[in-house]
């Protein structure tokens, strides 16, 4: 399997993450609205899948393959990713009413925003691939290529963690008046940055070996950070009117994720 076909299916693997987050307005063909209860559960679900992935997925294969301080190198430079992504949202302010109707420059403007949101999921699904059609690699065959199974891992982890947050970006658009199919269209959008980080991580890593235990230190210091930074405090925001603010179903949520992420840890 030549390096085109290789960058094909990691960029497949990327859009059906991005085509998950799309799920995330289904609900809203059924029901006009989602409680605040169940909104803090699905954060906490979400958290609970990108935590366990970074653990159990990514800090244990940059393990395998390097140095505890080649890890740790990583994690920091996935924090400060994060930390710049949050200066450029910060500085960045979007009207939600303009999701409807936007002329081609307020496109970019959003599309650039959301990149610096969603880019570190993809890098995560690309790393993970790293091994893809290797003699060494071991997992399920597909189309006659062997998957590494921290790819499938992932692919899971990122595919389901991102159905709440297509939650999140149809409440808005819900109670602007967007339809249905708009807003699984502007949920989807939000993940296109997916499947280019990942084909553009895959390829790093796949050229540059020696920076692999870096590369799955990076997407797990930029996961775990996006968790203690954007999804738990969203959930306590959402569940500021319930009772505990709504930590006992953020942590329940949290639970249900981790062990959920075990049997594909344990694979």
């Amino acid at each position: 399997m030549g390096l085109l076909a290789n960058l094909v299916f990691v960029f497949v693997a990327g859009l059906i993450t991005a085509l998950a987050t799309g799920l995330g307005a289904l609900p809203f063909f059924l029901f006009s609205d989602i409680g605040e209860r169940w909104q803090v559960r699905l954060w906490g679900l979400a958290s609970g899948i990108m935590l366990a992935a970074s653990g159990f997925g990514l800090v244990r294969e940059g393990l395998a393959e390097g140095t505890l301080t080649e890890v740790g190198i990583g994690l920091a430079a996935g924090v400060v990713l994060v930390v710049v992504s949050h200066r450029v949202l910060t500085d960045a302010e979007i009207d939600p009413k303009e999701y409807a109707e936007a002329d081609y420059k307020k496109l970019v403007l959003i599309l650039g925003v959301l990149t610096v949101h969603s880019f570190p999921e993809g890098v995560a699904v690309g790393v993970s691939f790293a091994e893809l059609g290797l003699s060494e690699a071991q997992g399920p065959v597909l189309l006659g290529v062997t998957v590494p199974l921290l790819a499938v891992f992932m692919t899971v982890a990122i595919s389901i963690h991102n159905v709440p947050e297509g939650v999140a970006i149809s409440i808005p658009l819900r109670s602007l008046g967007v339809d249905e199919w708009r807003m699984v269209w502007w949920s989807v959008f939000s993940s296109l940055p997916q499947p280019i980080g990942a084909v553009l991580a895959f390829a790093f890593v796949r050229v540059a070996r020696e920076f692999l235990p870096i590369g799955f230190g990076f997407a797990a210091g930029a996961m775990v950070y996006l968790v203690l930074t954007e999804f738990i405090p969203e959930a306590l925001d959402v569940g500021a009117d319930l009772p505990g603010r709504g930590r006992g179903d953020l942590a329940g949520g949290i639970v249900v994720g981790v062990v959920a992420m075990i049997p594909l840890a344990l694979v």
